[in-house]
């Protein structure tokens, strides 16, 4: 049969077999993709040799993966797409609400004489880190409940970051052999994220701190070590004691867009020769501090001046959404200011 071009196919009509096709296609590779995965069983058989090879215990590897299981919820939350788009008008209101930041500064007050031991000996202000421990698990509330090897497990035999999972599962395999939490105890997220801090198992043995000195590096159960693990990462990572995060400005009219990003830095005065003002129309503070402009929505929505230790925070977490709820809930919490509680 012979076929014959046209060029004058109602775009309609493409659009649809457009979508017929690819959805054979998708349809296709998903179906090879499974007949090519192995069963999660044997998956887990060379994940074990492969652990054992790379130096852990044999005793602690057989006993992680004794009761390991496939959990579909990880990969159904991971493939998961928000329902409507956010904003940071829309955001900030769901991630700090008014309960929150009365709940953080209860937990502000309440712990002000540990936080500030430790604020002290790492440089890190300890409103930043009340504010990550409220982000990140409502003040300990919400730490996950999964078996962090099956977390691992799951999202290595997915395959779409199959390296990265390993890396992290390889990770959490030492912690368990370093003793730090008991096996019954090592609950997480469902992409493994761990404890208070919700550290990643690499971030766990590169940042966590012992520092109630019990010979663990329990950020689970731990306040002390809740604490001085994260102030320990944003130190590490570059933290100035100095300095806050930054601020939320007004941008000229004629604002080029190209200027924004976290890798264009210029000093307050390069911005306010640019145009750029405080969020009530005055002008920039007159210190020598060097900053980014950062747009998470558009032109339209909030804008910040962010300092390096907002950078800090998007090591933490690479979204500017977490980074700007982190730095508001920690002005909320200095706002009014707390005083020392007599003890």
């Amino acid at each position: 049969m012979k076929l014959i071009k046209s060029t004058h196919l109602p775009c309609a009509f493409k659009r649809v077999c457009l979508t017929v096709l690819t959805s054979l296609l998708l349809t296709q590779t998903a179906a090879a993709d499974k007949q090519q995965k192995i069963p999660f069983a044997d998956y887990v058989a060379k994940i074990k040799i492969e652990a054992k090879e790379n130096g852990i215990d044999a005793t602690v590897v057989d006993n992680a993966f004794a009761n390991v299981e496939f959990l579909q919820r990880s990969v159904k939350s991971d493939k998961a797409q928000p329902e409507f788009k956010l904003t940071l008008d829309t955001y900030i209101p769901r991630a700090v609400p008014d309960w929150k930041i009365e709940q953080a500064r209860d937990a502000y007050k309440k712990h002000y004489h540990l936080l500030h031991k430790i604020g002290k000996e790492y440089g890190v202000q300890p409103r930043f880190i009340v504010a990550l421990w409220g982000i990140e698990t409502n003040f300990g509330k919400l730490t996950g409940r999964h078996y962090v090897i099956s977390s691992l497990t799951t999202m290595a035999y997915d395959g779409r970051r199959e390296e990265l999972f390993k890396k992290q599962l390889f990770a959490a395999l030492t912690i368990l052999e370093q003793g730090h939490i008991k096996q019954q105890e090592f609950i997480g997220s469902w992409a493994g994220a761990m404890g208070q801090v919700q550290f990643m198992p690499t971030s766990y043995l590169n940042y966590a701190v012992d520092y109630d000195g019990d010979g663990k590096k329990d950020i689970w159960n731990s306040y002390a070590d809740v604490f001085a693990s994260a102030a320990n990462y944003l130190k590490t990572e570059g933290w100035d004691y100095d300095e806050t995060w930054g601020r939320q400005v007004l941008l000229p009219d004629d604002f080029d867009n190209q200027l924004a990003g976290l890798k264009q830095q210029k000093t307050l005065l390069q911005w306010q020769d640019l145009g750029v003002r405080r969020f009530d129309g005055t002008a920039l503070p007159k210190v020598d501090i060097n900053a980014s402009i950062v747009i998470p929505d558009d032109a339209s929505g909030r804008v910040y001046l962010a300092y390096n230790n907002y950078q800090v925070l998007m090591h933490w977490n690479r979204s500017y959404y977490f980074a700007t709820a982190v730095s508001y809930l920690s002005e909320r919490i200095n706002h009014p200011r707390i005083n020392a509680p007599t003890q």
